[in-house]
């Protein structure tokens, strides 16, 4: 439900968006007749069944898969540990680089692959493992087979780890309402104006696209906040690639709070979204 009300969240997808995505879909042969222009952000939810041409793109005649048909919208993997350790290990290149080349003898097809990743997973294969009301009936070493199946430098690729707890009967029944997705999606227009400004200037147009000499013009920490970061690279053996997403996600985090410096307050809830079983 929360990866479904993604795309809602979203700002709407500009005119060069809109004609990136409806050129795709026009390849793959998904293109509706009645109509000719995409606008809505796509969702994809493929099967954990997807080949990898599925997910990735190929075939005899290279055709996008489903990270391209992604493309300015968000990619759901839902039970992700149920996908071929090897097809998911293909998502690294378009989680980095943002596009999919396709190699064949008669030469190389890329295709445009910028989207959001979100992923689900169980703590284990019964889904208990860590519940404080069911016990768990999952051995250690299945359920460390099980979380090692998600390798780690795709790991390192996902900005935002949450755990999300049991739920209890009163807040499932519970008659509030919660903030509504337009709400929420001109909080995020808003952050994305705010970069679309200070990145005028720059190749990059969101803070994901920042490479280092943005993020050194951009991202300025304070004396606090260089030491919180200093002593969780080495608490956290964070790689370089770690060091730079916790940066970008400060900087997002800062512009959805209306802030132009990146402060200690930022910084820190960036970290906390880090996978916790790199804490040891």
């Amino acid at each position: 439900m929360l990866a479904r009300a993604m795309p809602s969240i979203l700002p709407p997808m500009t005119i060069d968006e809109a004609l990136e995505v409806t050129k795709i879909y026009s390849v793959r042969g998904l293109l509706p007749p009645e109509t000719p222009l995409l606008r809505e952000r796509p969702f994809r939810s493929p099967h954990h069944g997807t080949s990898n041409a599925g997910l990735i793109g190929g075939g005899s005649w290279p055709r996008p898969g489903e990270v391209s048909l992604a493309h300015r919208g968000v990619l759901f993997l839902d039970e992700i540990p149920e996908f071929m350790t090897n097809t998911l290990d293909m998502l690294r290149q378009p989680l980095e680089d943002r596009r999919v080349s396709v190699a064949r003898a008669s030469g190389t097809v890329t295709f445009p692959a910028n989207f959001i990743l979100v992923a689900a997973m169980n703590p284990c294969p019964c889904g208990y493992f860590g519940d404080p009301v069911r016990q768990c009936s999952c051995g250690a070493s299945q359920i460390q087979r099980y979380q090692k199946k998600i390798s780690g430098p795709l790991m390192d690729r996902i900005d935002i780890h949450v755990e999300v707890p049991r739920v209890e009967y009163d807040k499932l029944a519970a008659k509030r309402s919660g903030e509504p997705s337009d709400a929420i999606q001109r909080r995020v227009a808003g952050a994305r104006q705010r970069q679309a400004t200070r990145l005028a200037e720059s190749d990059a147009i969101t803070n994901a696209d920042m490479n280092p000499k943005d993020l050194e013009r951009f991202v300025q920490l304070d004396t606090v906040g260089e030491t919180m970061l200093k002593n969780a690279v080495t608490q956290l053996s964070l790689s370089p690639r770690s060091y730079h997403r916790i940066l970008k996600l400060s900087r997002t985090i800062a512009d959805l709070d209306g802030s132009d410096a990146v402060t200690p307050h930022h910084l820190a809830e960036a970290l906390q979204y880090r996978p916790r079983q790199n804490v040891a």
